[in-house]
């Protein structure tokens, strides 16, 4: 069994990744209505939402290959507990490509297709709500137990390498502005001198000008 100690300084940065999707699938309705009559926006939170739907798609998907096994196999007696996360991520991917789709026909076809991407996204907010509360109240507590530091690390890996997105940046911000100050500094002080180059020079100032124009609604 893994030591405690070893996870503990690591899996504070789950509740910033829910942070990050129970915000923006909240904001849905608010960011949706916003776009109403005006095509460049509707493009703009269209592809917001399609680069944090696909962020939700790969981290569930590093879950379901870095970290459910493991505890799987680690803590059987909690097999019902992890089999349930399964279950919950089927139930938010079969929304998830409904919200999608939706996102797509909204952005193509416009005002529209915005009462039904409306709620579409509510339906994902609530599957997605109550496997976060879930994971948050059983699968993390497993995690620390279970799960050592360098395993947990894995999940993020993954995730990045499978985000689907086109705009890789808006997650690293997302990621970082949900961060405490050193938590933030850490963060950045664990990029490779190349990716801290590319988030200085094209990373940071795309997710300001971009989050920026989300959040003005008018």
């Amino acid at each position: 069994m893994a030591q405690t100690s070893s996870v503990h300084p690591y899996v504070w940065s789950m509740a910033v990744v829910h942070k990050i999707y129970r915000d923006a699938l909240a904001s849905g309705p608010v960011l949706v209505e916003s776009a109403r009559g005006d095509a460049h926006r509707r493009v703009l939170i269209a592809s917001y939402y399609t680069n944090v739907l696909a962020s939700v798609e790969s981290h569930h998907g590093a879950e379901d290959v870095c970290l459910l096994p493991l505890l799987g196999d680690r803590a059987a007696e909690h097999r019902d507990a992890v089999e349930s996360s399964r279950a919950e991520h089927r139930q938010v991917v079969t929304r998830l490509a409904e919200a999608q789709r939706a996102s797509a026909s909204w952005a193509s076809k416009g005002d529209p297709g915005a009462e039904g991407l409306i709620g579409v996204l509510g339906s994902l907010d609530e599957a997605v709500s109550v496997h976060l509360d879930h994971e948050e109240a059983v699968i993390v507590p497993l995690a620390i137990k279970h799960v050592t530091a360098e395993e947990w690390g894995k999940i993020a890996v993954h995730g990045a390498a499978h985000f689907a997105g086109d705009k890789f940046w808006l997650i690293v911000g997302l990621n970082l502005e949900n961060r405490t100050e050193p938590q933030r500094a850490a963060m950045l002080e664990n990029f490779t001198p190349e990716r801290r180059e590319w988030w200085d020079n094209v990373g940071a100032p795309s997710f300001e000008h971009m989050i920026a124009e989300v959040r003005h609604a008018g």
